[in-house]
């Protein structure tokens, strides 16, 4: 599969409030749409920012009702974190990658590789020394019920894509990266397409989902720019069966574990 985009409109929606737990996240993109001086249409792909899920899914945790175990007080102490935030950790982790001072890099329960289990303070409320912000649950989950939801309340099913900014193994800074998707090709294999010259591909696969959240990041911001609902409009990147979940290398295949 590939995915066409003769003109590619990238937007940031309008209007959209502080989340809390419960919210209806629907009516809120369906809300944005109409401020933004626009309405749902078929092929369109909202990228939904990893915390304003996590904060209507009740995501946020209170660090004061955290007791850290034995083993958050000794990574804590090797890390220099709060015990407290390095419970939470491990409780949302498999694995514990690598640790050092002001770092603690572990493999999460859904297959992601990245710091502190995608655990953040930042834009949340009181966060900091009260307040941590966990990943979704199942963040496909939360993209395939959205987008239907969607589709049930206006009759369009868009692509729907839950996006973080995350870190690199041997890069410095963030990017856009796909934790959930739905209606959306997450990863599409190119192999045996023919290139310019006819010659068939072979090892060809493109994180498409990961492209299309970094793209939204440059609408969206890191900071205060409070634009965490991004519409892309003129991809041709559709599927009903694709999830982010396809974008974790299988452990097997891993080679630096």
């Amino acid at each position: 599969m590939t995915a066409s985009a003769p003109r590619l409109e990238i937007l940031a929606l309008e209007g959209v409030p502080d989340i809390s737990e419960g919210d209806d996240l629907c009516r809120i993109v369906l809300d944005a749409y109409r401020t933004s001086g626009l309405a749902p249409a078929p092929g369109d792909i909202l990228v939904v920012a990893q915390k304003i899920v996590s904060k209507a899914e009740g995501r946020q945790v209170e660090l004061a009702s955290v007791s850290p175990s034995a083993e958050a007080e000794r990574l804590a102490a090797e890390t220099e974190k709060d015990a407290r935030a390095i419970e939470l950790i491990l409780s949302e982790s498999d694995e514990v990658m690598r640790a050092r001072p002001g770092l603690i890099v572990v493999r999460h329960r859904l297959g992601y590789v990245l710091a502190n289990a995608g655990i953040d303070a930042s834009n949340v409320e009181g966060g900091g020394d009260a307040h941590v912000l966990l990943l979704p649950r199942d963040p496909d989950r939360s993209a395939a019920s959205l987008r239907a939801e969607i589709e049930r309340r206006t009759g369009i099913a868009p692509g729907v894509i839950v996006g973080d900014s995350l870190g690199r193994a041997w890069r410095l800074g963030t990017t856009g990266t796909a934790l959930g998707a739905a209606g959306v090709v997450a990863l599409a294999d190119l192999r045996g397409t023919p290139d310019m010259f006819g010659r068939p591909l072979t090892v060809s696969e493109v994180g498409l989902a990961d492209q299309i959240a970094s793209a939204a990041a440059l609408a969206m911001g890191e900071a205060d720019e409070r634009r965490p609902i991004v519409l892309v409009r003129g991809l041709a990147a559709a599927s009903e069966d694709s999830r982010a979940a396809d974008l974790i290398r299988p452990r097997e295949f891993d080679l630096f574990p």
